[in-house]
């Protein structure tokens, strides 16, 4: 079966990646995509590199133009996806790539977002830990997707932060509660938007640029949210975990490379280098999408680019006594489209990794 989509969004990078990647997939076929102020254009004015659907002419995001298909994505500024997707049909599957439906508190949208504050959605990150059995399985977000009719898309520093840590949270490897996260990411990961100060190329070559600092980034609550899961534990129990968090900004156009460390615990301490590798190995043993490289071999974002893998690597700096993990994902596509088409696969019991491959493109 085929399933009709409409994009919202289709000509900013989210909205755009999700395009390149279901113009190649044999189960969806985008027959509408809306913007705002590209309304009226053919697509292929701002997506030449998708020439199969060049000639869709950019409709107005409204919910009657995305009324009458099988699945919506929204790649739209907070805000917007929650008033738009409160029109479409509960039988129509919508994908939010913006954050209106990732957070599951009140208190953490009103601090870090503020304005409406809308119901939290299934969240699609397949490979999330949401816990472990007695016989130490690990329990996962995927099992939640199957059959979900409202995804939320997790946001791309997220995505990279949690794939990084998560196996020390939910072995209790580390202290949750001082987390430093310390992030390299691609100028597309800070929207497509004109602004002097470091959007333009000559502010941007060659240099790199703190962003969302001292504790603002709206990612942040996300995060915390993740790690409380992949402990077992609910987000009312964000509190106990802490992470301080830095983006920078540095001159490539897609990838995100995350180094994520925090003390180790008495327990981490008595496992060797080898040991600690294989507790990632069997953290992500069986997810496709997940590379553990080889000890010793660490994550580079050239690998990544153009693929929904994580390539992630774990080493103890024992002197400092501090674990640092590390995770490289393309934000646009892992981050972002990728990651979504995973899940909406997984939504309507398709094959989880059609449409997506783990091979990046380099040099």
């Amino acid at each position: 079966m085929v399933y009709s989509v409409a994009v919202a969004g289709a000509t900013g990078y989210a909205g755009g990646e999700a395009i390149r990647i279901l113009a190649a997939h044999p189960e969806f076929n985008v027959t509408t995509v809306a913007g705002h102020s590209s309304v009226g254009h053919k697509l292929g004015e701002y997506l030449p590199h998708v020439p199969q659907l060049a000639d869709l002419v950019i409709q107005d995001s409204t919910p009657e133009v995305l009324a009458h298909h099988d699945v919506v994505i929204l790649a739209l500024p907070h805000g917007a996806s929650g008033q738009l997707a409160a029109h479409l049909d509960e039988h129509t599957i919508v994908v939010d790539l913006g954050a209106d439906h990732r957070l599951e508190q009140r208190e953490a949208w009103d601090a870090f977002y503020g304005g409406d504050f809308y119901e939290h959605w299934t969240y699609g990150m397949p490979e999330l830990i949401t816990g472990t059995t007695a016989s130490g399985q690990y329990l996962r977000q995927r099992e939640a997707l199957v059959g979900a009719h409202r995804i939320a898309g997790p946001g791309c520093n997220v995505t990279a932060v949690t794939l990084a840590i998560q196996p020390a949270i939910a072995q209790g490897l580390v202290d949750g509660s001082a987390i430093v996260a310390d992030l390299a990411v691609g100028y597309s990961g800070a929207g497509k938007n004109l602004k002097r100060m470091n959007l333009l190329a000559a502010e941007a070559f060659g240099s790199a640029t703190p962003y969302g600092v001292g504790g603002t980034h709206r990612h942040i609550p996300e995060i915390l949210q993740n790690l409380a899961h992949a402990a077992g534990r609910t987000a009312q129990d964000v509190n106990d975990y802490a992470v301080s968090f830095t983006p920078i900004l540095v001159p490539m156009a897609r990838g995100i490379l995350a180094v994520v460390s925090a003390p180790m615990t008495e327990q981490a301490m008595q496992l060797s280098d080898e040991e600690l590798h294989g507790i990632w190995q069997q953290a992500y043993a069986g997810q496709q999408f997940m590379q553990v490289l080889p000890l010793g071999v660490l994550p580079a974002t050239q690998n990544i680019v153009g693929s929904n893998a994580a390539h992630l690597q774990v080493v103890a700096d024992r002197p400092a006594q501090r674990l640092i993990a590390f995770a490289a994902i393309d934000n646009l596509n892992r981050g972002t489209a990728g990651q979504a088409v995973q899940a909406l696969n997984l939504s309507l019991g398709i094959d989880e990794a059609c449409g997506l491959t783990q091979i990046g493109v380099a040099p």
